[in-house]
């Protein structure tokens, strides 16, 4: 028998500090997990009880803690009731009924791979992303990749927490990226019709080439591992990026030029690279592909790391960490994991 989730009573959690104006710390939060997994277990006491409205008292951080375990408790509600296959039956039927429509009337594309579980995955993105995601023609969840073949004959790619549109036209092929990273294949054209790829903050035209492109709130990431790759921001800042190249940009400038990145190719074969980055980097290329709040302590957030990664068994990566790194893993919570200093 599942037993509810634990309150805060009136007067506690919601009087110590509303969540919207003060920011809960790593400690505060592994304390709040602790007190959650006490809270529901069968042993538990009113001393217990008492002891944890103490704490919510103590400081601002501890209440909105509070708030944010039970937040990610009810995402995972479903997962504990035995509700998630009726869930996932009417989420996945919607998706693939607004799937097909799209298909049939623009981009032919064929699906190759997929995961199952998908759906779940948008629990931490911010509302209008995942309003884009839903809406977008192909989108993923935590630890999902998809592969798509267009009707060209190009291959595409779907990292974990994407979105994309395609559309295919008489005077171009289109794709529009609104969230997350793609890799492409392009093949080449009949028609000769040039290959673009939309951001919110400029074009790219694929010159013959294989390339990615990640997206974040504030950039745009391209590495290019075959042929070149034409760029314009929205302001009209432009550079070409040949094989081996990297540009980084956002709306008004392009930002910087490097080598290419061997990691953002490497997911497509889920592999997670770290090439001397810091852990909480890691950590958090991992939790794309893990359910779950995944964080990891300040004093050890800077740790360099370097090795080989499972995308698709985060928790044999997360065991590696704890072989070679001085940090211990930590999981009060079957949803909750965090990464701290090692005795």
């Amino acid at each position: 028998m599942v037993s509810p989730s634990p309150r805060a009573p009136s007067g506690t959690a919601s009087e110590a500090a509303p969540a919207s104006t003060v920011r809960a710390d790593f400690d505060s939060l592994q304390q709040a997990a602790s007190w959650f997994a006490l809270l529901r277990g069968d042993s538990v006491t009113e001393r217990d009880r008492t002891s944890w409205q103490t704490w919510l008292r103590e400081r601002p951080e501890h209440a909105t803690a509070w708030h944010h375990i039970e937040a990610v408790s009810q995402r995972f509600e479903p997962l504990r009731m035995g509700g998630t296959e009726a869930a996932l039956a009417g989420a996945t039927a919607a998706r693939k009924s607004a799937l097909k429509r799209r298909q049939l009337l623009s981009s032919g594309a064929i699906v190759l791979g997929t995961s199952v579980l998908g759906w779940l995955g948008w629990r931490h993105t911010p509302l209008p992303d995942l309003a884009l995601a839903f809406a977008a023609d192909y989108s993923t969840g935590t630890g999902e990749r998809r592969e798509l073949l267009l009707a060209d004959g190009s291959r595409i790619w779907l990292n974990a927490h994407s979105a994309l549109d395609v559309d295919y036209r008489n005077a171009a092929r289109r794709l529009t990226l609104l969230a997350g990273e793609i890799l492409i294949e392009t093949a080449p054209d009949r028609a000769r019709r040039p290959f673009y790829v939309e951001s919110r903050f400029g074009r790219m035209q694929a010159l013959g080439t294989r390339f990615s492109v990640r997206l974040t709130e504030s950039r745009v990431q391209l590495d290019v591992y075959d042929g070149e790759v034409a760029v314009r921001t929205n302001t009209g800042a432009s550079v070409n990026v040949v094989a081996g190249g990297q540009a980084r940009f956002d709306a008004e400038s392009i930002l910087s030029t490097e080598r290419a990145d061997p990691a953002r190719e490497a997911w497509s074969r889920g592999i997670v690279l770290a090439d001397n980055l810091p852990l909480k980097t890691l950590i958090a290329e991992l939790g794309r592909y893990r359910k779950g709040y995944l964080g990891v302590a300040p004093e050890v957030a800077d740790l360099l790391v370097m090795g080989v990664f499972p995308a698709d068994d985060a928790d044999r990566a997360l065991d590696m960490l704890e072989r070679n790194l001085p940090v211990r893993v930590q999981r009060p919570l079957p949803w909750w994991t965090s990464i701290v200093a090692r005795p």
